[in-house]
């Protein structure tokens, strides 16, 4: 019988496949490339192409491809057939080292936010070799980065690649002046949780907004919803749990180390959690798992829902995304060691986390903002738009005695002195989860828990990234000029608590009260996705990442512009949509319904005429109130868009939300009331109740 381990990564390109394929100096030569990021040898590229090619054959493929992940969210493929023209009409299957290196695929049609025009189409994608080629579909998919002619980036994976030798470097450095010189490399390790909904396939077939969008625009709630805590953890329905077993083992052919799959708490909402890895892979992972999800979901007779709201009154789908440093000797600096030193190294990185949060708590925010999350955001089941940290009582009691002077008390079992009492034996775990907290410290890692369930991880990992390697550049700086280190590592964690001690809150994010009381620590409440992108462009953020070489300031221009766009695009195309649906089904079905009232009232009326019929007269002039009510929402809604087309940009992105998304609202509420009281067989959708709770 055949077992996980028979085919766990039989479709990957891994380390042992190539140790095994690979000549032994190229194998060398390869890792070299890999861990110290040596420039890669044509000749070594050749025989790598070559071995590549053998086994993508083997394995049954025609094609390869160069996977990207340009700035839609999503991946993208051009395929290449390995064929070449031989003598005789024949063919020759070859790829070459430079064909595996460089792409050039037609960069005209994607996002660039004016950093080209539509007549300049070349693109070209390069090899990411610390990221493993996989198979899918009979093809050979090379993980790549995407760049312009004139080399401005293009994609997701640059800056995350850049960042992570940002945040290497620097964390390098703070650990040599800790005796740490072994360490090499700093390894920014993610596991992103992903949330999710399956509903029927004939269901979605019928709805035009979820297909068109990916969320219910209209739809009222199901008489029971998630109030009996029933699906949470609960046991898995056949189709379900064929589906998740299934979907389990294409994850792990292609080497995705899908650890954890349960019911989520809404009804019809799940959830899968991998094994964490370094964070270039886990982004790749994360966009393959998306893409897999939908595929093996279609088998069996499902729809991958991964919108962040899909459906109203119940709660959205987010992805946590768990956070960690690891160095190349295997240490994880967020876990706190048995001995002084460790102890001070880890209270210093998580100062560094602290002071990072706060100074660019703005560009956390923006990284998980987009129109659907707006939908999710400060619900029961996500945090609020107020960025905040949750260190636990422990931790935050260790902090606030070393800012007050004092020997920590509590549950710690010894204290431990660098200058001043430091920290005591901190076991993992020591204080409860806050599931409302946006950025959670959980015993060894950090949970930053805002993004939402279609996001590429690449972006707010970038970010993460990029300001905790400018919080450790300037403690280098400082420790570096220390006549006392021990000394100064301690004044260094006082004062940067001290200085940042605003961003931490442990209690209740959901409660008004710390509306107001974040408004009082000078917190940002960027309410809106348009809020948070004008964050952007500030000038210290600009600043940051030139800086370290992430982004150009005209590369953050221009994505500034397509988050802009990417969200007036997003509620135009809901608000066409809704009109549509609106129009052509609901009203004519609405009106229809309201005439065979009408006529059945009438001729009872003539045989009864001394009867009231007070039932259809009610339900008449109730369904006709509300008909009204929608017809004038619609038109309203219909002018709102025909007065967007006068804006563009920021100001376009801010309309919509301003303007358009509450007009939406106005008909999706008349629109829920009608469906409460129009005959079932009348309605023209499946409702809640059908799609959520009707999966045998």
């Amino acid at each position: 019988m055949e077992t996980v381990s028979d085919y766990f990564g039989s479709m990957v390109f891994n380390d042992d496949v190539m140790k095994e394929r690979l000549p032994k100096d190229v194998y060398k030569a390869l890792r070299r490339t890999v861990d110290e990021g040596k420039d890669l040898d044509i000749n070594v590229a050749n025989s790598v192409a070559n071995a590549m090619k053998n086994w993508a054959l083997e394995k049954g493929c025609t094609h390869y491809t160069h996977w990207f992940q340009p700035m839609t969210g999503i991946t993208a493929e051009k395929h290449e057939a390995f064929i070449s023209p031989a003598p005789g009409g024949k063919v020759l299957l070859e790829f070459s080292g430079k064909e595996l290196i460089k792409g050039e695929p037609d960069a005209s049609s994607f996002p660039s936010g004016g950093l080209r025009a539509t007549f300049e189409a070349r693109g070209y994608t390069a090899w990411d070799p610390t990221s493993y080629a996989f198979i899918k579909d009979e093809t050979l998919c090379i993980p790549t980065a995407f760049c312009s002619y004139s080399g401005e980036v293009l994609d997701k994976k640059t800056p995350l690649l850049r960042s992570m030798e940002a945040i290497s470097e620097e964390a390098v450095k703070v650990l040599h002046l800790f005796g740490k010189t072994d360490v090499k490399k700093v390894n920014t390790t993610v596991g992103p949780e992903q949330e999710y909904f399956l509903i029927d396939k004939k269901d979605f077939a019928r709805r035009k907004d979820l297909i068109y969008t990916g969320r219910t625009l209209l739809g009222a709630r199901a008489p029971k919803g998630q109030e009996m805590e029933d699906h949470y953890f609960g046991a898995l329905k056949t189709r379900v749990s064929e589906y998740m077993q299934d979907l389990d083992k294409e994850l792990w052919k292609l080497g995705i180390y899908a650890k954890t799959s349960h019911n989520e708490v809404a009804p019809s909402q799940h959830e899968l959690a991998p094994v964490f890895t370094t964070a270039n892979i886990a982004v790749d992972n994360n966009q393959l798992t998306m893409e897999i999800m939908k595929k093996v979901a279609e088998r069996h007779g499902f729809v991958c829902l991964l919108h962040e709201k899909p459906f109203a009154g119940v709660n959205g789908s987010g992805k946590h995304n768990n956070w960690a440093l690891s160095t190349d000797k295997g240490q994880n600096l967020l876990d706190p060691g048995d001995n002084p030193k460790d102890n001070a190294l880890f209270l210093l990185f998580v100062a560094a986390v602290i002071k990072a949060v706060d100074e660019y708590q703005d560009l956390i925010r923006m990284s998980a903002a987009s129109a659907g999350n707006d939908h999710r955001l400060g619900g029961n089941e996500a945090p609020p738009a107020i960025v905040s940290m949750f260190l636990g009582d422990e931790l935050t009691e260790i902090f606030d005695s070393i800012a007050e002077g004092k020997s920590s008390s509590g549950k710690s079992k010894e204290d431990m002195k660098l200058g001043v009492h430091v920290l005591p034996v901190f076991p993992k775990d020591t204080t409860d989860r806050n599931r409302t907290s946006p950025f959670a410290f959980t015993g060894n890692k950090f949970e930053f828990r805002m993004l939402g369930s279609s996001f590429s991880v690449a972006g707010p990992n970038t970010v993460i990234n990029t300001a905790v390697a400018k919080a450790l550049r300037e403690f280098h700086a400082v420790l570096s000029a220390a006549d006392d280190f021990d000394a100064a590592v301690a004044d260094l964690i006082r004062d940067i608590y001290i200085a940042h001690r605003r961003i931490v809150f442990n209690g209740n994010n959901y409660s008004p009260e710390w509306v107001a009381e974040a408004k009082r620590r000078g917190l940002l409440n960027l309410v809106s996705a348009p809020d948070a992108y004008d964050t952007l462009i500030a000038p210290k953020n600009i600043s940051l990442f030139e800086e370290f070489g992430i982004y150009s300031s005209i590369e953050l221009y221009s994505r500034y512009e397509i988050l802009n766009e990417e969200y007036s695009k997003t509620i135009h195309i809901e608000a066409l949509t809704l009109i549509d649906m609106i129009n052509r089904q609901v009203l004519p079905a609405v009106m229809e319904f309201a005439t065979g009232i009408a006529l059945g009232l009438e001729a009872k009326k003539k045989v009864l005429p001394e009867m009231a019929f007070d039932a259809e007269t009610d339900r008449l002039a109730k369904v006709e109130a509300l008909a009204s009510d929608l017809h004038r929402a619609v038109r309203e809604l219909e002018k709102s868009v025909a007065v967007a087309s006068e804006y563009e940009g920021s100001s376009l992105a801010h309309f919509s939300r301003n303007e358009i998304l509450p007009a939406m609202e106005e008909v999706r509420r008349s629109a829920d009331e009608l469906e409460l009281i129009v005959g079932q067989k009348s309605w023209p959708y499946p409702t809640y109740g059908e799609m959520l709770f009707y999966i045998d």
